[in-house]
């Protein structure tokens, strides 16, 4: 299992050429050129073209590069599709898939793609939420690795109000996650809207860390180092993982199935997580000294 990190994905238009220069310096673990929400339909060629250019051009060092395209129910969506696979991002994003089919067919759009090109998919309509597991399931035959909510749309169809606490979203946020752990797909939380309310901006971080999501998405730059902060593992929870696992290798604890870890209970499912959180612990610290250096 990879234990890449994923805690901020940076959605940034394509179309704004300075935006795409931007992103090659900012603290984030992946930049989602955008083809589709934050591109105006008169500007979707050049956002499409300046994507592509951006991709070849690289200069991204150790950040993901993925591109959002248009659905392929638009007019524009299976040129994007066209183009993207041709280009060959780390991941292709696409909306408002609804069942197994859709996932299979935007799986055939992309195609002639490298076979490192993933197919990351959008879950936002209220179809989506009746067919999780089979959505989750499609990924056994398919490119699919990520799922990354859209909690907007889902507001927009259900009339849904958006909370500070997101009560109406809870029971989709926590099935979403369940299905995506069933298939060992990476998920990410859907975006904060307020850019200046960083104080609620980092309780719904928490919340997204607390419901078990890998990391974020984002909709401006000054998102990243919260966001990076609370999906990062706590130095104290790091440090107790690590006791965790020098406990259980003591020669008195072998073929134990419980122990007292510092006053605390720790049993065998406990240090399968703690040995994944010093992964991922290690893995996003070797990332920070990639990008500082």
């Amino acid at each position: 299992m990879s234990h890449r990190p994923l805690r901020s994905a940076l959605y940034m238009p394509a179309s704004n050429a300075k935006a795409i220069e931007k992103a090659r310096g900012l603290p984030c673990d992946a930049v989602i050129l955008d083809l589709e929400d934050a591109v105006a339909p008169d500007a979707k060629d050049l956002a499409r073209a300046q994507a592509v250019e951006a991709v070849k051009a690289g200069g991204f060092g150790s950040r993901l590069v993925v591109i959002r395209a248009n659905g392929l129910d638009t007019p524009y969506g299976a040129e994007d599709l066209k183009a993207a696979a041709q280009a060959g991002p780390d991941a292709i994003l696409v909306p408002k898939v609804n069942d197994a089919g859709d996932v299979k067919a935007y799986d055939q759009a992309i195609s002639g793609a490298p076979k490192s090109t993933q197919l990351w998919t959008m879950i936002e309509t209220c179809q989506s939420l009746f067919k999780l597991e089979e959505i989750a399931q499609a990924s056994r035959s398919t490119r699919l690795t990520t799922w990354v909510m859209g909690v907007n749309d889902l507001a927009k169809e259900m009339r849904a109000r958006q909370t500070p606490g997101r009560e109406p979203f809870h029971a989709a946020l926590s099935m979403s996650v369940a299905a995506a752990r069933l298939c060992g797909l990476t998920i990410l939380d859907g975006v904060y809207n307020d850019i200046e309310d960083e104080e609620g901006l980092a309780a719904i971080c928490e919340q997204g860390v607390d419901f078990g999501f890998d990391g974020k998405t984002l909709i401006h730059p000054k998102q990243v180092e919260i966001c990076n902060r609370v999906f990062s593992p706590s130095e104290g929870d790091v440090a107790f993982a690590r006791a965790v696992t020098a406990a259980f290798a003591l020669p008195e604890n072998a073929g134990k199935g419980a122990i007292r870890v510092e006053g605390r209970m720790a049993e065998l499912l406990h240090l399968n997580q703690a040995e994944r959180l010093i992964a991922v612990a290690e893995a996003i610290a070797e990332r920070e000294a990639e990008q500082t250096a």
